[in-house]
């Protein structure tokens, strides 16, 4: 259900409450010369302060429970029909405890209210009188039904993330899925093309002949395209774990860097805020194959993950002073390839390459809202 719609309801329902209370006061003061204005008017505060009471619960309560008490001070001895719908919204928004402080003290107040405009009632009159115009029953019930349905919008919200969550779990296990078939089928052909390949070589090196350049290409394609399927398959692999972390598993990175020999820092700067799930996943996605790419490919001594977090965005930056120059020429791997598809996704910028005097740098800047 829309807001909009959800607007015009409440509106619905302080309409219809206004006029039944109205229409109770008129019956009870027929006679024009007992028109009381501020009588009327309370009635209708009552009345039609229950449009926000999804917005504004407890705002709502206090004045419908005010409006109460002033309408029968003023003498009209009409039923507290907005209270028991403010109780009722009240609960429902959670706020269960003043509700019921709200309850209690407007039935010890009302009986007072009660003797303001009656002075010549007995006190146990005006307790009886209060107890008709609240509907103690009536109270129990409000709060009752507002608490029901508290939990079955509980419970239909954890039904609805448990669903997402069972749903993204099969999807990638039928990714992973994909992936062993995809690997295994084409592992077979590539290392039939791979054993041939190596043997036609080992042949005619052992004959003194010479090898072909394309028998030779053939051999190492065969041997790139098998480093491909299993790279492509640790990263598809990776990527499942990874959906499972978020920034605040980057230290465990870090750690476990360190643990390789490697002389991992980790450095956070502003205030962490509360980033969309696929914003936390790419970062931890992005210090995970940096880090694992400094491990393989950088012999480095150190390394070092900085995160900035940002009002409008969070930068990520992760160098090392391995082996790599300027004019060497980075290899785009998968996993290089992956960063970049997923910033780009979310509108950010990555750029990755070799350092000005030595290593490697990746620099990623991700806007907090893609909009």
């Amino acid at each position: 259900m829309s807001r909009a719609r959800i607007d015009i309801a409440d509106g619905a329902v302080a309409v219809a409450v206004t006029a039944v209370l109205l229409v109770t006061g008129l019956s009870a003061h027929r006679d024009p010369a007992d028109l009381d204005v501020l009588g009327y008017a309370l009635l209708t505060i009552a009345g039609l302060s229950l449009a926000m009471a999804r917005q504004a619960p407890v705002a709502v309560l206090a004045m419908s429970g005010s409006a109460v008490l002033g309408y029968q001070a003023t003498g009209f001895d009409v039923p507290a029909i907005g209270f028991l719908v403010a109780v009722y919204a009240t609960v429902r928004a959670g706020q269960r405890l003043v509700a019921v402080a709200g309850s209690i003290l407007l039935v010890l107040t009302l009986p007072l209210a009660m003797l303001l405009a009656h002075p010549d009632w007995a006190v146990g009159e005006a307790f009886t009188h209060a107890r008709d115009a609240l509907q103690l029953a009536w109270l129990v019930a409000a709060g009752a039904a507002g608490e029901a349905l508290r939990q079955a919008e509980r419970r239909a919200e954890e039904a609805e993330r448990t669903r997402e969550e069972t749903a993204r779990h099969r999807a990638d296990e039928e990714r992973l899925h994909i992936a062993r078939e995809l690997h295994d089928s084409l592992t077979h052909q590539i290392s039939v093309i791979k054993i041939q390949s190596e043997a036609a070589v080992h042949v005619a090196h052992k004959k003194g002949e010479h090898v072909p350049e394309t028998l030779l290409a053939i051999r190492e394609a065969g041997r790139e395209a098998a480093r491909e399927l299993r790279a492509t398959l640790e990263a598809l692999r990776e990527d499942v774990n990874a959906s499972r972390h978020g920034l605040g598993h980057v230290p465990e990175l870090v750690e476990r860097a360190r643990a390789t020999g490697l002389d991992a820092t980790l450095t956070i700067t502003g205030e962490n805020p509360t980033l969309p799930a696929a914003l936390d996943r790419t970062v931890y996605r992005i210090v995970q194959e940096s880090l694992t790419n400094i491990s393989r490919h950088a012999h480095a001594v150190t390394a070092s993950v900085r995160i900035d977090y940002r009002p409008d965005a969070v930068i990520v930056r992760v160098d090392d002073d391995g082996g790599l120059r300027p004019g060497s020429g980075a290899v785009h791997g998968v996993g290089l390839l992956g960063m970049q598809e997923r910033v780009t996704a979310l509108g950010g910028r990555l750029h990755a390459g070799p350092q000005p005097e030595r290593g490697f740098s990746v620099h990623a800047e991700l806007p907090v809202d893609p909009s």
